[in-house]
């Protein structure tokens, strides 16, 4: 069966938040029907060549959702299909903010005077990011770094990011560039903004991180 999704760029997931989706999609499209039990094992991990262990991961993500609901002692069962597709169409929104991530980055190779279409195509970006924040698990939150700031001039590595906060850094952005996906000697320094990706806990531990001292 053709699926109803057209492709669009990819974003570089985690193969279980891939999975979680790719599930998603054939509960819209009534290949799992509301009421049906999933294997993770069996049928998951076989259907998408992957380990039994990523495929509970995506369970675990859609369960989180509401889309599938798990019974004590008796399995994962399809839940709602109207989440699944909220859930669809939020991650192809989140495909187009990381659409318009890969045209600031086209503007910083081109010459000067295209600065002013990444400051506006950045501007939509947050505001996209504002809007679906609240329904995907996958869009980065934000982080300014001011001189304030702990932990100034010193790398992802040195400090341990996720093992202390759980969230994962996807992008630095500097005063001239946006670094994705930064390397473990990327440092943080003040003026710089952090995109990461977790849950609202890691939201809280990265503001704690940074700024101690701060109420909120």
């Amino acid at each position: 069966m053709t699926s109803q999704f057209p492709n669009k760029k990819k974003v570089a997931l985690p193969r279980y938040q891939q999975i979680a989706v790719e599930i998603a999609e054939r509960i819209v499209e009534n290949r799992y029907q509301v009421g049906q039990k999933v294997h993770a094992r069996s049928t998951l991990a076989s259907n998408f060549n992957v380990s039994p262990e990523t495929a509970r991961k995506a369970i675990n993500v859609l369960v989180d959702l509401e889309i599938m609901d798990v019974r004590h002692g008796s399995g994962a069962y399809i839940a709602s299909k109207e989440k699944a597709q909220a859930f669809v169409e939020q991650y192809q929104d989140v495909q187009t903010i990381q659409e318009i991530r890969a045209d600031i980055l086209e503007s910083v190779d081109r010459q000067q005077q295209e600065l002013d279409n990444f400051s506006e195509l950045l501007n939509v970006l947050v505001q996209q990011t504002k809007k679906v924040h609240h329904m995907s698990p996958f869009v980065p939150f934000e982080l300014a770094l001011t001189d304030e700031a702990q932990h100034l001039e010193k790398s992802v590595n040195e400090l341990n990011i996720w093992q202390v906060t759980g969230a994962t850094i996807i992008a630095i952005q500097t005063t001239t560039e946006l670094l994705l996906s930064p390397g473990p000697y990327a440092k943080f320094s003040a003026g710089n903004k952090i995109y990461f990706v977790g849950n609202e806990l890691s939201l809280q531990r990265m503001n704690n991180f940074f700024y101690p001292s701060d109420p909120h």
